[in-house]
């Protein structure tokens, strides 16, 4: 008679990257929690469904310490999958996991995993190192490019967001948010036709709409990294 078949279903593991947002938190970390209310207050929206990492090099290696921060975050919207610069003997039940090998993305290779699965055989065919996009980006929308620029002909609602590895060019109105050098890239810029954002970042820096002097607004601007602050020019 034939074997009976096994009903134990079999478990398949595989390694996969994911983008994730890092926070930094600096002592002392009731100055360092203002500062990120003061962000959330301008763009309620910001971490709305992100994953986050947590470096905590910079703060004392306390469990108790760890725990109320963990908890303020929590307390803030903020989900959190892991924890970088942490000891592991001071996490456990109730904390989230240590992570390390953290690389910034420049150094992440992107290669699919087909293509890596191909490469024995023919060599993987170069990824664009940039994206255009011929129509609006509405309200709502997320637009992700860690590989290089995003070029938007149309324009960019509110409420919409785009990240991008490299520079980001709005050839129309820029209302929703816009996060250049996402990947660790200080040379990003943002060119937009007209100037409405909610939020712009270039290298983990960022100006919301509160602090863009108006004399920006609605006009063709570019913005870019001077030392650690981000500077607008209009452009001709």
């Amino acid at each position: 008679m034939p074997a009976a078949a096994s009903s134990t279903p079999t478990i398949r593991l595989r390694g996969r990257s994911f983008m994730a947002l890092m926070l930094a938190p600096e002592p002392p970390t009731e100055r360092w929690l203002d500062g990120l209310d003061a962000l959330i207050a301008r763009s309620p929206g910001f971490f709305s469904g992100r994953a986050i990492v947590v470096d905590v090099s910079r703060l004392p290696p306390l469990r108790s310490e760890l725990a109320q921060l963990i908890a303020e975050l929590n307390r803030r919207g903020i989900r959190i999958m892991g924890l970088e610069g942490a000891d592991p003997q001071q996490l456990g039940l109730g904390l989230p996991p240590p992570m390390t090998g953290g690389r910034p993305a420049a150094d992440v290779d992107l290669v699919e995993a087909s293509a890596k699965r191909a490469a024995t055989a023919a060599p993987a065919a170069p990824r664009p190192a940039s994206l255009l996009l011929e129509t609006p980006v509405r309200s709502g929308q997320s637009i992700v490019f860690p590989e290089g620029d995003v070029t938007v002909v149309g324009s960019v609602s509110s409420g919409a967001e785009i990240v991008a590895g490299g520079s980001i060019h709005v050839y129309g109105t820029l209302r929703g948010r816009a996060i250049a050098g996402s990947m660790g890239d200080a040379r990003a810029r943002i060119y937009c036709r007209k100037l409405e954002a909610e939020l712009i970042a270039i290298d983990g820096l960022y100006k919301t709409a509160e602090d863009m002097d108006g004399q920006f607004r609605g006009r063709a601007v570019q913005a870019r990294l001077d030392g650690e602050a981000i500077t607008l020019e209009t452009l001709n």
